[in-house]
């Protein structure tokens, strides 16, 4: 029988916490070249985590991959693997947001809601760096969303 894969938590999707947060001067210009220098590093070193779990996941199923005589063992090993690449699927599509956001701060377009066009802010860009929406825009989202689903 395959021993249990006791593993942490997954923390690379949400955990992007290393680093030190920005404490904006007073009258500083919203978004201006040394915010989005803080936020470029915020993304970048994110995508690095989530590259280094990838690489990880690889050689993990390499390693771990076994022909178990025994099909409840099979089973267990094949759903396994089948939960690790849904969630590096689900970071795949985060890195896409990632390196989206990094093309929007580029762009200088970076911190302002899709929606109304008003400043996100810095905490809740810290908190989620890739949003781009304002709180209250992207919460009557989520109502809507409620709504639809019923």
């Amino acid at each position: 029988m395959p021993r249990a894969a006791k593993k942490p938590a997954n923390k690379a999707a949400t955990e992007f916490k290393n680093f030190e947060p920005y404490k904006p001067k007073r009258g500083e210009e919203y978004m201006n070249e040394k915010q989005r220098e803080h936020f470029k590093s915020i993304l970048r070193n994110w995508k690095s985590e989530l590259m280094q779990e990838v690489d990880r996941t690889v050689s993990h199923m390499k390693d771990e991959a076994a022909n178990f005589p025994d099909p409840a063992d099979r089973a267990t090993q094949e759903e396994e693997f089948s939960l690790e690449l849904r969630t590096r699927d689900r970071e795949r599509k985060l890195i896409k947001k990632i390196d989206s956001t990094m093309e929007r701060i580029e762009q200088d377009d970076y911190g302002f809601c899709d929606a109304c066009g008003v400043e996100i802010g810095i905490k809740r860009l810290e908190a989620r760096p890739t949003a781009n929406l304002c709180i209250d825009c992207k919460t009557l989202d989520e109502i809507k969303e409620r709504q639809e689903m019923g």
